[in-house]
């Protein structure tokens, strides 16, 4: 590794723990119904929270002019309307924050000339990716200030993939920096855990749609549905039939539950498969890394239903994701070219 390698490794992987701190932070603004408590857009003076109680009535007063306020928190006094705006705020401050990490330090490494034509057409890629993650949130917050007080499942879904997939991105491009040389791919191991990747990004949609239709709250036994029933009956109330598996909460439970198993046992087949080749320690610590958080994550997702969802249980359980991603991302990069 190059020592100018170093400081543009070390920005890279800031820039993987702050996608990280905000994942968990909109985790919590989900699961605390913060999420359209700020209900404008200011990129500059967005950043300074209301100071003074005037300003707090004045956003409070705004709050109140949209759906979820009529429809859910019509109760709240000024310090109800505090509470679930500071994880909104901080969510949104935390974004920004990511820009300025990304942009600042690549325009110095363009000045000192610190990246490679390939490395620059990589890092403009993950600022388009960053761009069109805090657009993918401004899109998803208005979807629910409309007529529903909820945002949409499937721009949900967007803006969460996104952000995993532009940490993954980010993750990707230091991992080719801090491993330049590498040996020819072990194309079956490779396409296994593309496949294995491919089921992991499916089941981390569902789980957004999960998030935002609440269909958490629902079927809180495990291993069946209900006490005695594997599917419940509810699966079958929409048409066309296969809106059920997308729109229906009882449906996208049901997916939800089948795809954890299917990401299990893909990884064990990983697992397995390696044992028929020679791997290098940092490809069996990918591996082996992979059964113990997919274990923990699948833990985790029985434990968040069973107990319906209470805060630290989501937050881990999406956390749990995460790690899962970043594991599966290293090991994929261990077996590729």
């Amino acid at each position: 590794m190059k020592k100018d390698n170093k400081n543009v490794i070390n920005w890279l992987l800031t820039g993987c723990f702050l996608i990280f701190i905000m994942v968990v932070i909109g985790g919590i603004t989900r699961l605390t119904d913060s999420g359209l408590s700020i209900s404008n857009y200011r990129l500059i003076t967005g950043t300074i929270p209301p100071i003074g109680d005037q300003e707090w009535q004045e956003a409070f007063d705004l709050y109140k002019q949209h759906p979820e306020f009529h429809a859910y928190n019509n109760h709240f006094d000024i310090e109800d309307f505090k509470s679930i705006y500071f994880w909104e705020w901080l969510h949104r401050v935390i974004g920004r924050s990511i820009g300025l990490v990304f942009i600042i330090p690549f325009i110095y490494f363009l000045i000192r000339k610190q990246l490679s034509k390939s490395t620059i057409k990589k890092c403009i890629v993950l600022l388009g990716l960053g761009a069109f993650q805090g657009f993918l949130g401004w899109y998803m917050v208005k979807s629910g200030l409309v007529d529903m007080p909820d945002v949409s499942h499937y721009r949900l879904a967007a803006h969460l993939v996104t952000a995993f997939l532009t940490f993954a991105a980010t993750l990707w491009v230091a991992l080719d920096l801090k491993y330049p040389d590498r040996k020819p791919a072990n194309k079956p191991m490779r396409n296994l855990v593309i496949w294995g990747y491919i089921i992991l990004i499916i089941q981390i949609i569902y789980g957004a749609f999960i998030a935002g239709l609440k269909a958490g709250l629902l079927h809180n036994h495990w291993p069946l549905m209900n006490e005695s029933k594997f599917m419940h009956h509810t699966v079958y109330v929409l048409e066309p039939f296969y809106k059920n598996f997308i729109e229906n909460p009882s449906g996208i439970q049901f997916v939800h539950r089948i795809l954890a198993y299917i990401v299990v046992i893909f990884i064990f087949m990983i697992w397995k498969k390696s044992k028929n080749f020679s791997l290098t320690p940092l490809q069996k610590q990918g591996v082996n890394s992979l059964v113990f958080l997919v274990l923990l994550q699948f833990t985790l997702g029985v434990l968040t239903l069973i107990y319906q969802v209470p805060l630290w249980l989501g937050v881990a359980h999406q956390v749990g994701a995460f790690f899962l991603l970043t594991s599966m991302t290293f090991t994929l990069h261990r077996f590729t070219k």
